[in-house]
């Protein structure tokens, strides 16, 4: 879901985003500090990272904006805590070491994200598979059997009445005087919208808080492309119902535009009918063509809230999720740069430095880095959303397995486009090799995640499905090396498979794919534990807060 990437950017517009890349020359510590306690040896697998930007350019009415925008956003912090939890302020209070209270705060709960729900708390069991929002003893068959229109919307939890049925509440009335708090907030912030798009897109997004209509408002943001601020707020991403799917989770993020690098990557928006077009599947596999107002920007993040601060951070954003507004109005990209260079510098570069064969670390640069990024956010917007045999959406034929899939399937287009975009010229800076190289050196990074992340287990399904095809090779010195042939080809094949799978709304083959590839085998972990033992993060955290940006 880049930071301060130097100079000129990137691709096809005589950008180049050669920022700081190549071999990298980062260190990396070869033993453990034996000085630190467990606890304190998991809190250095996230660096910390200063989330700020520069906000001189601002108008004094959107310094006015931003308080009530952090405000807004804190309350869906609280909220995902209910959701992923429960009682947020006993389950703190109850927990005496420091080291151990900041690690639960990183990931929302007694469970470790980044070690597939792991419980850190002696005291607690294994996470429940639909967190909080269905209750804890119910079965999958009693909620097949459940009786209810909405029992599987998005926005509805389910609950047990006096008589210990099921039943579906609306997230408005189960959040009732939070939603009424935050949406006053939102509210107010639309008063000092000087763009007439985005204050529409604030005042329908605090009316869908109160109501859970949230269609009218992701239209509304569709066009809000011109603000100097954006603001995501609300219940958008299932990945924390791992039970079913089925339910959002709240989230939020402020940001910051970088006016300069969006207007580099505006053309990229136009060409995507033209991509899905091409896309090497059968025709009834692309039929859903992105609207054609889809647009890529670039952002300085300046906060994250809830769902999209657990464990693993974002580094690009691609909404809205809502099929029809995707296939009416496209969706829209927001490339996080601040976020996604924390993450190139501290994470990608030394893993490289490790794992890649040392004649192609030359090719792990984070211009690549970037663009394997940014195309990831494109796909999300092509291939098909609709079965084309009556199963409904892909999202709700493929179930608990969609999120894996999605992302898998976000992860290989991109790649696909970025190669085609180096054919047909549309990019002119680097090689498609160096794309190549960055996006294996990324999978390492991404599969430290672990299988409690969709994207986590994505990347491990394309790590195996490369090295069936021989698209790399380990030395045996322990690193990697890129097969340019044999990956471009496997990229093709691995894309004519997931769009299919979506389009044909195939479960089985779904599950039988995340089962069979997406859990980490020996030799892999193996090479885990030597990033592990290298002290390597596996992911940033954040500070961050008005104060952060020297507002009051």
């Amino acid at each position: 879901m880049v930071k301060n990437l130097t100079k000129a950017l990137f691709i096809a517009v005589s950008i180049s985003m050669v920022s700081g890349c190549g071999s990298g020359t980062t260190s990396t510590k070869e033993n453990k500090d034996s000085t630190k306690t467990p606890m304190q040896e998991k809190l250095a697998q996230f660096a910390q990272v200063k989330l700020s930007s520069d906000i001189s350019g601002l108008s004094e009415k959107e310094k006015q904006m931003l308080p009530l925008l952090f405000d807004a956003a804190k309350i869906m912090d609280e909220l995902f805590w209910e959701q992923n939890l429960g009682d947020k302020k006993a389950f703190l209070e109850g927990i005496k070491d420091e080291d151990t209270k900041k690690f639960a705060m990183i990931n929302y709960g007694p469970w470790e994200k980044l070690e597939n729900e792991k419980p850190f708390i002696e005291s607690y069991g294994a996470k429940p598979a639909g967190a909080n929002f269905y209750p804890k003893d119910m079965t999958k068959e009693e909620f097949e059997k459940f009786k209810s229109k909405d029992k599987t919307s998005l926005y509805t939890i389910i609950q047990r009445n006096e008589k210990k049925e099921l039943v579906s509440v609306p997230y408005h009335i189960a959040y009732k005087e939070q939603l009424e708090k935050a949406a006053a907030l939102v509210k107010k912030a639309a008063e000092f919208a000087e763009d007439k798009d985005f204050k529409k897109y604030l005042t329908l997004r605090a009316e869908a808080l109160l109501t859970d209509n949230y269609q009218a408002s992701d239209y509304a943001w569709m066009d809000a492309k011109t603000s100097n601020i954006d603001f995501v707020i609300g219940p958008i991403e299932n990945y924390t119902d791992a039970l079913f799917g089925y339910k959002a989770a709240f989230e939020s993020f402020i940001l910051i535009k970088d006016k300069e690098w969006s207007k580099k990557l505006a053309k990229y928006s136009a060409m995507l009918p033209e991509l899905q077009k091409g896309l090497p599947v059968d025709e009834k596999y692309k039929k859903d063509v992105p609207g054609s107002e889809s647009d890529i920007n670039v952002y300085d993040a300046v906060y994250y809230a809830g769902d999209c601060n657990d464990g693993s951070k974002t580094i690009a954003i691609n909404l809205p999720n809502d099929e029809q507004v995707q296939v009416k109005k496209g969706t829209r990209k927001l490339q996080l740069k601040n976020s996604m260079k924390a993450k190139f510098d501290k994470i990608l570069l030394p893993i490289a430095n490790m794992l890649i064969n040392k004649d192609q670390l030359k090719n792990v640069k984070f211009d690549a880095f970037f663009q394997n990024v940014m195309f990831h956010e494109v796909a999300h917007g092509m291939g098909i959303k609709n079965t084309i045999n009556n199963k409904g959406t892909v999202r709700n034929a493929l179930k608990e397995q969609y999120s894996a899939i999605e992302e898998g399937k976000a992860d290989i287009l991109g790649l696909y486009i970025v190669t085609k975009l180096f054919e047909k010229g549309e990019i002119k800076e680097g090689t498609v090799m160096d794309n190549y190289v960055t996006f294996l050196a990324g999978i390492f990074r991404s599969v430290r995640f672990g299988a409690a992340s969709a994207h986590g287990k994505a990347n491990m399904v394309r790590f195996y499905y490369f090295q069936e095809a021989g698209a790399f090779t380990r030395d045996k010195d322990g690193t990697y090396a890129v097969n340019f042939d044999k990956m471009k080809a496997a990229t093709i094949s691995s894309v004519q498979e997931i769009i299919t799978m979506q389009g044909d709304g195939n479960y089985d083959a779904a599950k039988k794919q995340i089962e069979e590839k997406g859990s980490i085998k020996t030799l892999l972990q193996t090479d885990l534990d030597r990033l592990k033992a290298a002290s390597i993060p596996k992911d940033i955290f954040f500070e961050q807060g008005k104060e952060v940006l020297g507002l009051k």
